[in-house]
């Protein structure tokens, strides 16, 4: 019996995948990635729906915490590791378990996946409550591990969602706040979901958390205003925002951030309206942290 997951199918165009030159395959798998975007696209209602549960998480002071296995783990962990740097979040907003922990980041710890009360166990641990929301990743839609640290999260209180690459039953659906299911089709090398399905999980992974970060106010424009200076190229991007955004010259921009103890969004507030770095804070806490409410429309 063939079986019902898509992500376990074998794909048709690809049959003869052994016999193909490197230019073929490489053109294959490229006429195959191309259907990933699309299928991301047919989710936007879901992903949404993801992005205020984050948002709402956060806001309470709750985390968003991603959970998987083998690829869908590490896509995981790599968006939360992002998260800090890119929008100055507190590294705690954003997490990222894998089954296996560390080791499985580098080295595949298959059976890692095979135990739900690990999962469960993984949610104990991070005292998993009510403010949360708990988003598993687990594509081919059946991953234990995942299912059982969901169930342990309801169980806590926990908002839930999962993503997966496969049909969807109701039952599921109803399970769930959300469920996100980017159909892709089955892989060039079938079973293989660090493919499309990979693709994909990154794809949403971007999108959840750059809106939920967009709304919590660390964007400005499309600039990344809640930088905080940490590394020389990050040095070159702050003073750049302010140059650009306040019409002035580097050695102005520095002296700002300088002020500003390096947070391009409190020395963005000051540059715009003359005010030091402590009232420049207080009016941005006043403001939920929105740049565009303080300053107005710059760009």
């Amino acid at each position: 019996m063939r079986d019902p997951r898509l992500t376990e199918q074998r794909n048709p165009d690809s049959f003869h995948i052994d016999r193909l030159s490197a230019l073929e395959i490489v053109e294959l798998m490229n006429a195959e990635d191309r259907k990933v975007p699309e299928a991301v696209a047919r989710e936007a209602p879901a992903i949404a729906r993801a992005v205020d549960l984050a948002e709402g998480a956060f806001r309470q002071g709750g985390r968003l915490i991603y959970v998987g296995a083998g690829t869908s783990g590490r896509l995981g962990v790599l968006d939360a590791s992002e998260i800090p740097p890119t929008f100055g979040a507190d590294p705690s907003m954003v997490q990222g378990i894998i089954a296996g922990g560390y080791a499985a980041l580098v080295r595949a710890q298959e059976s890692a996946e095979d135990f739900p009360e690990d999962g469960a166990a993984a949610m104990d641990e991070k005292d998993v409550g009510p403010k949360d929301f708990v988003f598993g990743i687990a594509t081919s839609g059946t991953t234990p591990y995942v299912h059982g640290a969901l169930a342990r999260a309801r169980e806590r209180g926990a908002r839930t969602g999962l993503l997966q690459c496969t049909y969807v039953s109701d039952a599921l659906r109803a399970e769930y706040d959300v469920v996100i299911a980017p159909l892709v089709g089955p892989e060039v090398i079938a079973g293989s979901t660090r493919l499309k399905a990979g693709t994909a999980t990154k794809l949403v992974l971007n999108a959840i958390t750059t809106g939920a970060m967009v709304r919590l106010g660390k964007v400005y424009g499309n600039l990344m205003v809640d930088l905080q200076v940490t590394a020389a190229k990050v040095q070159d991007r702050a003073e750049r925002i302010l140059m650009e955004l306040l019409s002035i010259e580097r050695d102005a921009a520095r002296s700002l951030l300088r002020e500003a103890n390096g947070h391009v969004k409190t020395a963005l507030v000051m540059g715009r309206l003359g005010v030091d770095a402590e009232e420049a804070r207080a009016r941005l806490e006043e403001a939920g942290g929105m740049v565009g409410r303080v300053v107005g429309d710059m760009a």
